[in-house]
């Protein structure tokens, strides 16, 4: 039941790349970080040989692929306001895959997953140079550097120092949230801890919805000056937060019922770790005492099957659907120029509605 629903919104007619992934911004994108991070890998190699292959190895990670989702809400988040050429606010756009890479290496950590994008996470690539514990602290350097280049490069945007401070204020709080979010993620998985599925949306809306959605608008926002519009910046704090929720709640249904072979990653992790997702615990209010029972077994394909017969998948679509149409409206009424509202709209269904 759970792989009809998923396998109808692959179906699902979604609407053609266009203005919100543009080819010219995604290939910008990729140019700055690829410059940015060639020079790195010439200074670092220049101390130590060791140094350069770790410095490759990140580089590796960053330009591994991805949906680029952050810079293209952050640009959007920006030319809503600009007509300025995109060249001088390029670096910090770039800057947050920076960040992003710091997120999922740290996140891969954690969790211990073996893959990420298809490929082996940071962790288990090093791991295969001098064993796992090596492997897992190389990787952790590699989120801290992610992260330090990060501040190199937005600081490389040619923009007025009071432009700067603004973005740094949204990056900062950015940040923290995602450390915050982070850290209750994992408190959720610990015996003994009592959990809700407004907590999980609490979760999604600090760890996935704040640095996914709501503040790279915001961060796109302040590049355009300190005069950007105070009504644009309550408009993408809703539309953020709603957009990114319906994020993770589609997070949250891959990570149950997605194909490893697009997704990049296992299915079934978040069932095998207790990880406490609205769908989980959803699932565990609409669930027998025998499917319960089911549930904590620990047999992830087992696990699926009752969730699906819950109801739970389809309440979390329902969850999906709200959200999206929500966030849609809240555009409505938002001071922004037609180009910029179709985007956003493009963007809400198709970061939503996707396979991986």
């Amino acid at each position: 039941m759970a792989n009809d629903t998923l396998e109808q919104n692959r179906r699902r007619p979604i609407p053609r790349q266009t203005t919100g992934r543009s080819d010219t911004l995604l290939d910008a994108i990729e140019g700055t970080l690829a410059d940015f991070l060639a020079a790195q890998i010439a200074s670092l190699d220049a101390v130590d040989p060791a140094l350069g292959g770790l410095a490759r190895t990140t580089r590796d990670l960053v330009l591994a692929g991805g949906k680029r989702l952050r810079p293209t809400f952050a640009y959007w988040g920006w030319r809503g306001v600009s007509a300025e050429p995109l060249e001088p606010v390029l670096p910090a756009l770039a800057a947050l895959e920076l960040m992003h890479t710091f997120a999922l290496v740290h996140d891969d950590v954690m969790d211990d997953s073996a893959t990420r994008r298809g490929r082996p996470t940071a962790h288990r690539i090093f791991e295969q140079q001098h064993g796992a514990r090596f492997g897992k602290s190389a990787a952790i350097l590699v989120g801290d550097l992610c992260l330090v280049w990060a501040d190199q490069l937005i600081a490389r945007a040619p923009l007025p120092t009071a432009t700067l401070f603004g973005v740094r204020a949204r990056y900062d709080r950015m940040r923290v949230e995602a450390v915050a979010g982070q850290y209750l993620d994992i408190l959720g998985e610990t015996p003994g801890v009592s959990w809700s599925v407004d907590r999980a949306l609490l979760v999604a809306r600090l760890k996935t919805a704040s640095y996914t959605v709501q503040r790279p608008l915001q961060f796109g926002l302040a590049l355009a000056g300190p005069s950007s519009s105070d009504i644009l910046d309550i408009c993408f704090e809703r539309y953020g937060s709603l957009v990114g929720e319906a994020f993770q709640l589609r997070d949250d249904l891959l990570g149950v019922f997605g194909d490893p072979s697009v997704t990049g990653k296992p299915a079934g992790d978040d069932l095998l770790t207790g990880k406490p997702t609205a769908l989980l615990l959803l699932a565990r209010q609409l669930a027998t005492p025998a499917q319960l029972a089911v549930l904590s077994d620990g047999d992830p394909a087992r696990a699926a099957e009752v969730i699906a017969d819950t109801g739970a998948v389809l309440r979390v679509e329902t969850m999906i659907q709200e959200r999206i149409a929500e966030a849609i409206a809240a555009l409505a009424t938002a001071p922004l120029a037609a180009e910029s509202r179709a985007a956003m709209i493009e963007l809400a269904v198709r970061a939503t509605q996707r396979p991986a």
